[in-house]
């Protein structure tokens, strides 16, 4: 019997061993099972019309071979793309490895009906794994077809609102709406939903008619859904006009000598006089006040949480009005205009303040031209305003009810002398305070409406 030499296993060893190598490289390349990768970005879970949605697929390793992807509703399929990818090169070396596409997604084209309707998107690689079909991906995407906007209708019949006043409606929406309230012009004022009623999907909304505005606004009712379909209505309104005063506010040296320092933390131009100064305070730092304002009175309770008219401070004589055209004269000369959006309050030099009503502490601290300042939520968009404090004896997120002591009256801030300012605001517009004071315009505008509706005797 012949023993093979060394060599000669070795040189039908290595051969084999290469060959088995390259067998095994072989199949794991063609046969490899790492499946294609799938990304869907920006699809809606609500679809109203056409909508577009970007996809972007991959596989690193034997390359992409199909695409397909299919809408699928109540056992009906509708094949909204089929594309297919060459394969080019040994092994598909220069085959596609990544595709990104934007995906259309219509309603009407694709005659999809109300309801479910589920995407499906297919990827297929080169691997010849599973008989020769390649390695299957699959991504699932479940939306709601809904092209039917939302219901909404006003249910308070009665809506007489005076000019730089507030109103009340009352109005039902449909179970599907995500947003609703009135538009005033380009204003928006938000409802809220009231639970516990009669009748389903019952809404408040209180608005306003800013100082200014034309006596003939446009004012509608408005609503969206989840899939973003939008309705509108109108109602019917009446707009009071009503006259505001004009008043001439003479500035002095004295007087300027005494509030300029209080606005020291504010920047200096160069070269500012202190007149100048003044009147940069009095426009730009008012108009940054109003907007912290607006922006902390979209924090609001959705519950409404007052009761009643609100307190007028004891024994306190009106210095100033709601909507007082002000001029400002120095040295004889008019240096600048604003509008008063408050009514100015004096009794005995630091007095206290009570709270008008029930709510929450929003903001007590300084506030610019209104000095030491409370600012107080009473649910659904009302907030009220005390400025000019000689002291906050309250802090933010506090719960106070009507009549507790919040502070003092003083002169901080823009204050000519020892005074309280009172503002109301409704989703972030004043309005005149003489309204909420008014046990009849409370009985009339808003209790008369809420009881109608839900029962409400307060």
């Amino acid at each position: 019997m012949l023993i093979p030499s060394k060599k000669i296993l070795l040189s039908v060893v290595i051969p084999l061993i290469v060959l088995l190598v390259i067998f095994g490289w072989f199949l794991n390349v063609v046969f490899e099972d790492e499946t294609p990768t799938i990304h869907l970005d920006q699809l809606p879970l609500y679809l109203s019309e056409r909508a577009t949605a970007n996809l972007q697929i991959a596989d690193r390793k034997r390359g992409l071979k199909k695409l397909k992807v299919v809408l699928s509703q109540e056992g009906r399929e509708v094949t909204i793309l089929d594309k297919k990818f060459p394969f080019e090169g040994l092994f598909n070396r220069r085959g596609l490895r990544e595709y990104a596409g934007e995906l259309e997604i219509d309603p009407s084209q694709h005659s999809l009906a109300q309801g479910r309707v589920d995407l499906h998107v297919h990827v297929w690689d080169f691997s010849r794994k599973g008989g020769g079909d390649g390695n299957h991906a699959v991504a699932h995407h479940k939306m709601v077809i809904d092209t039917i906007p939302p219901a909404i209708r006003a249910v308070s019949r009665m809506h007489n609102v005076n000019l730089g006043g507030a109103g009340l409606i009352i109005y039902q929406a449909s179970s599907d709406t995500k947003e609703s309230g009135i538009f005033v012009e380009d204003l928006f004022f938000t409802g809220f939903a009231v639970e516990g009623t009669a009748m389903k999907g019952i809404h408040h909304c209180y608005f306003a008619l800013p100082y200014g505005m034309s006596p003939n606004p446009t004012i509608y009712l408005w609503a969206k859904d989840r899939a973003e379909n939008e309705s509108k209505t109108t109602f019917y309104y009446h707009v009071r006009k009503r006259k505001f005063r004009q008043e001439r506010i003479k500035i002095t040296d004295r007087f300027l000598k005494r509030v300029l320092p209080y606005f020291s933390f504010y920047p200096d131009e160069p070269g500012e006089s202190e007149i100048q100064r003044y009147v940069r305070i009095n426009n730009q730092m008012r108009a940054e006040n109003h907007r912290t304002l607006l922006d902390m009175a979209k924090s609001t309770d959705v519950q409404r949480l007052w009761n009643g008219p609100w307190l007028r401070p004891k024994n306190s004589a009106t210095m100033a009005r709601f909507g007082d055209r002000r001029a400002y004269i120095y040295r004889g000369k008019t240096i600048d205009e604003q509008v008063h959006l408050g009514i100015d309050l004096a009794s005995l030099a630091n007095s206290p303040v009570q709270a008008g009503n029930t709510g929450r502490v929003v903001f007590a601290d300084k506030l610019g031209i209104y000095g030491i300042a409370v600012l107080l939520d009473h649910g659904q968009g009302i907030a009220s305003l005390y400025g000019h404090l000689s002291q906050a004896v309250v802090t933010s997120g506090q719960e106070v009810q009507k009549g507790d002591l919040i502070g003092h009256t003083g002169q901080t801030g823009l204050a000519g002398g020892d005074h309280l300012h009172f503002s109301m605001i409704v989703n972030g517009v004043f309005t005149n305070p003489i309204e909420w004071w008014d046990a009849h315009w409370i009985q009339d505008n808003i209790t008369r409406k809420t009881a109608l509706i839900e029962g409400d005797t307060s």
